[in-house]
């Protein structure tokens, strides 16, 4: 098989999965975090770590926010969906803005580690990991969309954005698409965090496991995400036409 084909074979797959893999080599980190022992809640690194997590939350909230309908989902067992090409917003100054999202989330996580050594591992593993499914997908829309996609391709960077204003997009910003699509984040996010947390109380023989921050982020969150998931599924408070 040609390295071509290889390579979108191997995007496709790792596509459906993309959900899931970065978080068990983010247990890694955890594992890590274990046996060095260190501690960023004891200081406000943490916060920095949350922080860049949030960020990335925050670009994929404005990513998903101004997207039609069967664009920049969270489509998994189907693979790759798009009716159109996205190309305002977020979308004009950075091609991928949904993994960009996922890196900075990911990254925060990462560097609760405070080990330089692991975060580089994470990077590149990111990296190895995610070209393959940015491959998969362009070639995907290269073959639906041919020069429409192409032009604009050539005009915008794949993962470091450009330095530029975005521009407008063309549909208004949606709250019930955001809190029906990245419910997902919020909870995995605060919940993970709260995991580390939990860890570095263990260490510490603190046993101030609920009395925190963290403990109490990580129950709203998952509370949020359930009561959303309820709606999702049993209402139409969240569903909104075209999006």
């Amino acid at each position: 098989m040609a390295l071509l084909e290889e390579f979108e074979n191997q995007g496709n797959f790792l596509f459906k999965l993309r959900s899931y893999i970065p978080i068990v080599i983010l247990f890694g980190g955890l594992a890590v975090f274990y046996f060095y022992q260190s501690d960023p809640f004891a200081n406000s690194f943490a916060w920095i770590c949350f922080a860049v997590s949030s960020l990335g939350l925050a670009i994929r909230i404005f990513t998903v926010a101004y997207t039609p309908k069967n664009t920049s989902g969270r489509n998994t067992g189907e693979g790759q969906v798009a009716d159109t090409v996205n190309q305002t917003g977020m979308y004009s100054i950075v091609r991928h803005p949904l993994y960009l999202g996922n890196f900075l989330m990911y990254l925060g996580l990462a560097m609760l580690s405070q080990h330089l050594w692991f975060v580089i591992c994470f990077v590149c593993v990111f990296y190895l990991y995610y070209e393959r499914i940015m491959f998969a997908e362009e070639q995907f829309l290269r073959k639906k969309f041919g020069t429409k996609y192409t032009d604009w391709a050539n005009s915008v960077p794949a993962f470091i954005p450009l330095l530029k204003t975005p521009n407008s997009p063309e549909l208004s910003f949606s709250w019930r698409k955001i809190l029906k699509k990245e419910k997902n984040g919020l909870a995995a996010m605060c919940v993970l965090f709260y995991i580390f947390y939990a860890v570095s109380v263990y260490q510490s023989s603190s046993q101030n496991y609920f009395n925190s921050v963290w403990f109490y982020l990580a129950i709203i969150s998952t509370l949020i995400y359930f009561v959303l998931k309820f709606l999702k599924y049993n209402s139409s408070l969240l569903e909104e036409e075209g999006r």
